[in-house]
């Protein structure tokens, strides 16, 4: 769909929210589109990295689009529906298992926040503005957006951030882990791609892992303790490990093919 946009470059892919005119305003079938989006990408091998970033730099996405809660979010009953629709997104991008990073250009809003906060890393400029603003809305934010919010910035910011409603600058959200980068907006883009493309030289095998074990950590995912024991036993028969000690002997860069 137009509005939302797959992009690939070699081994990193961007997903892009793409209703600039909006402020990138997400709708019910972005919200849709999103799981099937990383389904194409997570059955590509070829893909080691993937960027989500709204189109232009006003906003990386100002939230879900208000406009629209008449219709899909007007009592308990669609409420209910489009909550889940949420969740489901949200968890298909923080359960993609492979790197991925937000990359943040001006607001980054209620909603857009959350898909933020549901990539690994999120690199933003200097001009970004971040909040959650349900407390505006009359809205309860959700058990899951909420455990990966405390998950990241701590109990204490996440009250702050969710009982006032404000926008905090990138250097503040820096400061309290909102963020894990900030940078001159123009910058921006060429610093995290640079950095997308780092990710990608790693070994796949040990960044599933490294994403299990955490998404476990906070309650997500459904992998238990013994599956995680078996996914450290596996890797030490991968072929991506056998690779790693030989190019260290060797001196040189190994070459990782995710098996």
């Amino acid at each position: 769909m137009d509005d939302l946009r797959i992009l690939r470059d070699g081994a990193i892919a961007t997903v892009v929210l793409n209703r600039p005119e909006k402020r990138n305003a997400i709708t019910v079938e972005m919200w849709e589109a999103i799981p099937r989006a990383l389904r194409r990408l997570e059955g590509d091998g070829a893909v080691r990295v993937v960027v989500v970033r709204g189109a232009g730099e006003e906003a990386f996405a100002s939230g879900a689009d208000i406009s629209e809660f008449e219709r899909v979010r007007s009592d308990a009953r669609t409420a209910r529906a489009y909550s889940a629709t949420v969740a489901a997104a949200e968890r298909a991008l923080a359960s993609f298992p492979r790197p991925t990073i937000a990359m943040i250009h001006g607001f980054c809003v209620g909603g857009g926040l959350e898909v933020a906060l549901a990539c690994d890393l999120r690199w933003a400029s200097r001009r970004a503005r971040l909040g959650i603003t349900a407390a505006r809305l009359g809205i309860v934010y959700s058990l899951g957006a909420t455990r990966r919010l405390a998950s990241i910035v701590g109990p204490s910011h996440a009250r702050d951030l969710l009982l006032s409603g404000r926008l905090v600058d990138a250097d503040e959200a820096r400061a309290m882990g909102l963020v894990n980068w900030v940078c001159e907006p123009e910058a921006l883009e060429g610093e995290t791609y640079a950095y997308a493309r780092l990710l990608a030289q790693q070994a796949p095998i040990s960044q599933r892992g490294a994403k299990a074990m955490l998404q476990h950590l906070i309650g997500e995912g459904g992998m238990t303790e013994a599956d995680l024991a078996a996914l450290e036993e596996r890797a030490y028969e991968s072929d991506d490990y056998r690779e790693g000690v030989r190019a260290f002997l060797e001196r040189r860069p190994p070459r990782f093919g995710g098996r």
